[in-house]
């Protein structure tokens, strides 16, 4: 058995199930070995487009998958789906065959820029050694909670195992990442700080995300009396609890905001309590005691000083904190009047708005909420980065926290066609919903094949306002020439059409029937909404980023 055989087959045997991947010479026979070995593979038209799938595969179902990538130029173009993987922390393994020979034209430090870009780099250095570091990558990926980079040189992958390594049999996926047991000191520390509070807030991130987490911080807030967040990547995790401010941020309505800015102890889950998480600081008040809980002590403080920094499992120490606080919580933020007004006005579609739609363009939060009313409530969205971006996160309803696949770390356009299609991946029995600016579209449109040619019943949302919205609503006041982000109008139904897809150009709400109809049909094909939005004014969002800065 080549190398290249036994380490495709390896890395299946230690539980990679789903690849992604644009197959060349180098990385040909790898991925045919775990194909064989049982995973199934999906051929994207782009590295990146493989590497992004990967990532919101990873993310929403919650295994490790693999991208599949050849040497050099194919390892590059993954690069950016690779940096948003390695800023998540998600486990995800990498692929990579490896040009050593230096003269060779695909011959470029692959490990240097794996590192670059914040992701783990190995290597298989022997034939005796080929299966267990194709092992040992999956390890370090479950583990460390890591985007792991594996290159696999072509030399090495053709040469031949020994017969004393030559059986699989003992391998095996790794064990689960253990839970972190917090301090007794800590959890002691945590649960005075409740007893005493006041206003009590609760912010989850993505380490709140795994099971029973939910369940045991919801137990927790309701015995100290806390208001519910989330960070936008755990978006839905409290849904449908009364007492939920929904998400924490930037993207936070006026309400949810005061309330965030009133805590007297404001207890971050999982969560890095990023600028964007706090609006830059702004929503953490100046007498507000700040805890941090998160198993990776590294994260503790890491963007904000903190009071109280425990390291240790959301479910674990949250359940350890409600032992010790007994029956000492009070009942915090949760009046009468703060549950009328959470009721009345914390959903942005709540709060009143002055149309700004006419004959030829749609307003954005006009669109988003008639989407939300057409759409199946189970559903799974991807989101790209832009202007447009807080309309879709905030305003279309998701049944809980992976209803949204939010990958927004490294801030690139592009990458949220490939996240929807990862995501609908891990979640098929939820209608997929990818939501788009026309910048990000255009970038990615090679993928709308990869939707077409695997029989995916998506529906894809363009906000397309003919420019990059970000940057004009930047710039422009300030006088500064747009004609380096503004474009000609282009076409992007007819775009989709060629590539099989049905597609409705929307200006007013009443192009929305085409929607309901397809809603209400087979659904042959994936639908392709054009929705020219208005373009005069920049989102409630990236006025507050912007403001931050």
């Amino acid at each position: 058995m080549k190398v290249a055989e036994a380490v495709g087959r390896a890395l299946v045997a230690s539980g990679i199930g789903q690849v992604f991947g644009v197959v060349g010479s180098g990385n040909f026979h790898v991925t045919n070995a775990m194909v064989a070995a049982g995973a199934s593979f999906v051929a994207t038209r782009h590295e990146g487009g493989a590497a992004t799938m990967a990532d919101a595969y990873s993310r929403v179902r919650g295994d490790v998958a693999a991208v599949s990538v050849h040497q050099g130029c194919g390892f590059t173009n993954a690069l950016t789906g690779i940096g948003e993987a390695a800023k998540s922390r998600t486990p995800l393994v990498v692929v990579a065959a490896e040009a050593t020979q230096p003269r060779s034209n695909f011959a470029v430090d692959q490990a240097a820029l794996a590192q670059a870009v914040g992701a783990r780099t190995t290597r298989v250095t022997s034939a005796a050694d080929a299966v267990a570091q194709a092992c040992a990558a999956v390890r370090i990926a479950v583990h460390e909670r890591r985007t792991v980079v594996l290159n696999l040189p072509l030399d090495v992958q053709a040469e031949s195992v020994p017969d004393s390594v030559h059986s699989l049999a003992a391998v095996a996926p790794p064990a689960a990442r253990p839970a972190v047991e917090p301090a007794e000191a800590d959890v002691a520390a945590l649960a005075e700080l409740l007893a005493r509070a006041e206003r009590p807030v609760f912010i989850a991130g993505r380490g709140a995300r795994g099971p029973d987490c939910r369940r045991s911080l919801e137990a927790l807030a309701e015995r100290c009396g806390a208001l519910l967040a989330t960070s936008a990547v755990a978006r839905g995790l409290f849904e449908g609890n009364p007492w939920s401010l929904d998400v924490a941020g930037g993207f936070s309505s006026p309400l949810a905001a005061e309330l965030m800015q009133g805590a007297d102890v404001l207890v971050a889950w999982g969560c890095s309590l990023t600028m964007w998480t706090t609006r830059h600081g702004r929503l953490i008040g100046p007498g507000t005691r700040l805890v941090q809980v998160d198993d990776d002590p590294a994260a503790l403080g890491a963007h904000r000083p903190v009071d109280l920094g425990i390291t240790g499992d959301v479910r674990t120490t949250a359940d350890a904190t409600r032992a010790v606080l007994g029956d000492r919580g009070g009942p915090g933020h949760r009046t009468p009047e703060t549950g009328d007004a959470l009721a009345a006005r914390l959903r942005w579609r709540d709060i009143p708005y002055d149309d700004t739609g006419t004959r030829d363009r749609i307003d954005p939060r006009t669109l988003s909420i008639a989407l939300d009313a057409i759409l199946p409530a189970q559903r799974v969205i991807g989101v790209d980065s832009g202007n447009f971006m807080g309309h879709p996160t905030m305003y279309l309803s998701v049944p809980d926290e992976q209803g949204l696949c939010f990958t927004q770390a490294f801030q690139s356009i592009g990458l949220g066609l490939a996240t929807t299609i990862g995501a609908a991946l891990a979640r098929p029995d939820r209608l997929a919903v990818a939501a788009l600016g026309d910048g990000g579209m255009l970038m990615s449109a090679v993928e709308l094949d990869t939707v077409r040619r695997i029989g995916l019943p998506m529906v894809i949302v363009v906000y397309n306002d003919d420019a990059y919205g970000a940057e004009v609503h930047h710039f422009g006041p300030d006088g500064f020439p747009l004609g380096t982000v503004e474009f000609p109008p282009t076409d992007i139904a007819a775009v989709a059409r060629g590539y099989g897809f049905e597609a409705v150009t929307v200006r007013t709400p009443a192009d929305l029937k085409a929607v309901e109809d397809w809603v209400a049909g087979a659904r042959s094909a994936p639908l392709l909404i054009d929705a020219k939005v208005v373009r005069e004014h920049g989102s409630w969002w990236l006025e507050e980023a912007f403001r931050g800065h």
